[in-house]
């Protein structure tokens, strides 16, 4: 690398763009807002509520199994995007196999930014400013 290659290399546009976009001084973390979605599950009955929804009550070795991987997880509550009504009217979503990651992804790309938005709104409420 020559002499000039180096100097447009540390005073060339992209090195000029990059300390244009830096603030001088430490950053600093104003507030931390979180959100859950809506819909709880506790996850002691979370498998009874699964399988009936999905139409698998006839697999009880399964839903056992379930039950123990739930009891064991450490977890106590579930927060979902989904409801009843949704697994009810996309049973894709309950079916081992089936392609259900579209449907998933319509939910989410709706869910997520309300819940973005939530988590914005508690942020600046702790901050204090408008």
């Amino acid at each position: 690398m020559t002499t000039g290659e180096a100097s447009l290399m540390k005073n060339g546009p992209a090195s000029r763009a990059r300390r244009e976009e830096r603030a001088d001084g430490p950053a600093t973390v104003l507030a931390i807002g979180t959100a859950n979605p809506p819909n709880v599950f506790d996850q002691e009955t979370y498998p009874d509520f699964y399988f009936d929804v999905t139409n698998n009550t006839d697999k009880p070795e399964l839903k056992a199994k379930f039950q123990r991987m739930c009891n064991r997880s450490g977890i106590k509550k579930r927060y979902m995007c989904f409801t009843e009504e949704t697994l009810r009217a996309n049973p894709s979503m309950g079916v081992y196999w089936e392609h259900s990651l579209d449907v998933r992804q319509d939910i989410v790309a709706e869910q997520v930014p309300k819940l973005a938005k939530e988590a914005s709104l508690k942020a600046i409420k702790e901050w204090g400013q408008p």
